[in-house]
């Protein structure tokens, strides 16, 4: 099979490699990629939006599978418009419809979906221009601390917990009034603050059965302890130590099954991963966001420990097999630490040279995110710009072996959290 991946980021470097092992990968193509991408297959300078330009280089190149890495293209319709056109609709897009995406393109029409499905989230209530007014009046008597969330995509920042109406209601009219978040912030959803453990669980669907991969949790914040800005991801672990057969049963009977019978029941056309952002509030499973794709770097700790053939698995799916699939776990813990350039997530310089970065092997595995290659010297080129994973028989094992690996990898401006997992060792 001849498969093109989509996105430039740890993520796609961690499926590159995945896929890449599958017997049935006869070629992939990465577009656009990165420099650790193009380890394991073409990259190609095509943007992962540009669907007329994906067209003329699916139908030159003869490609049986696309597999969008990021959301970006996946609300954008790539899905809908490969089955639109007779020229590509041969070809399986492992992910959403337009309208399954929008269970992470709009914060208001997933809330929407929970309540239609009696799916447990946070109480909410949703606001525009239109009745701002009323939004402001809804603050002002809101118990703190308050969640704001802008409604469509915003590159994993519009998501803001605020513990003074004050600054909430500052923050609310930025959002609507200036903008803040461009378009997605239009609408913004006010959220009830949930108090717990958060997770992240995934699972591969062709809309009617699923099969549950590997759990795993990320830490978002850029400082040490959770402190700080919002990042896309400093960190990463799976298994979740506290994700066991109890809870896990709770998540598929409240949560998954609800959500996968709902997508059925409306229509909606889904054949992809759904991330499920959850919260564990005393033992029960609440879902914070779904997303429609995998979770980065939580791809980085899932795709090491998942030991099925990924290929295989969506092959099952595009067929309608994948009910009689299995999925098998690595029984090692895997931990993954971001290596980031100094400033991120705001300003930071590109272009600074790495060294140090160890070959792959059994035990370790460092993904690159925001890189490049020039005469053969490894480049900065992102705020994230390495992962690195470790897989060890215990996690604080397989934390320490990352750790280590994060000191002697070497670039200007280095930063990276020490205390990923902390709560488990």
């Amino acid at each position: 099979m001849k498969i093109l991946l989509l996105g430039s980021g740890g993520r796609e470097h961690a499926l590159a490699w995945k896929i890449s092992q599958s017997p049935l990968c006869g070629q992939l193509f990465i577009a656009p990629g990165n420099a650790g991408t193009a380890q394991y297959g073409q990259n190609v300078n095509i943007a992962v939006s540009d669907l007329p330009q994906l067209k003329a280089f699916c139908v030159e190149q003869g490609v049986d599978m696309v597999v969008p890495g990021s959301e970006e293209p996946l609300v954008n319709g790539i899905y809908d418009y490969f089955r639109e056109d007779a020229a590509l609709q041969h070809i399986p897009v492992m992910g959403p419809s337009r309208l399954g995406a929008q269970l992470e393109g709009s914060k208001a029409f997933a809330k929407q979906f929970m309540q239609r499905h009696g799916i447990p989230t946070a109480a909410y209530r949703e606001f525009s221009e239109a009745n701002y007014e009323e939004g402001v009046a809804y603050l002002q008597q809101h118990t703190l601390p308050v969640v704001l969330k802008a409604d469509g995509l915003a590159a994993g920042k519009g998501v803001v917990i605020l513990d003074s109406h004050e600054e909430a209601i500052a923050e609310f009219t930025q959002m609507i009034k200036a903008a803040k978040f461009g378009e997605a912030s239009r609408k913004v959803v006010i959220e009830q603050f949930l108090t717990g453990i958060e997770l992240s669980v995934f699972v591969l669907t062709d809309g009617h059965s699923y099969q549950l991969l590997p759990t795993a949790k990320d830490y978002k914040r850029i400082g040490e302890a959770d402190t700080g800005l919002n990042t896309g991801g400093m960190g990463a672990i799976s298994p979740v130590p506290f994700a066991d057969g109890d809870f896990m049963q709770k998540v598929e009977a409240q949560v998954i099954q609800p959500t996968v019978a709902g997508l059925a029941a409306e229509g909606i056309t889904y054949h992809g991963f759904i991330f499920f952002g959850l919260i564990n509030v005393g033992g029960n499973p609440y879902v914070i966001e779904y997303n429609c794709r995998m979770g980065d770097p939580e791809t980085e700790v899932v795709m090491p420990r998942l030991q099925n053939d990924l290929v295989a698995l969506f092959r099952s799916l595009s067929a309608g097999t994948l009910a009689q699939e299995s999925i098998t776990e690595d029984p090692r813990a895997a931990a993954t630490v971001m290596l980031v350039s100094a400033g991120y997530p705001e300003a930071y310089e590109k272009g600074k040279a790495i060294t140090g970065v160890p070959p792959q092997s059994a035990g370790q595995l460092v993904f690159q995110a925001g890189t490049r290659e020039s005469k053969g010297q490894l480049l900065t080129n992102g705020g994230r710009v390495l992962t690195i994973t470790s897989l060890a028989a215990s996690l604080p094992e397989a934390l320490a072996h990352s750790r280590q690996t994060a000191e002697a990898i070497r670039f200007e401006g280095k930063y990276y959290r020490r205390d990923i997992g902390y709560e488990f060792v």
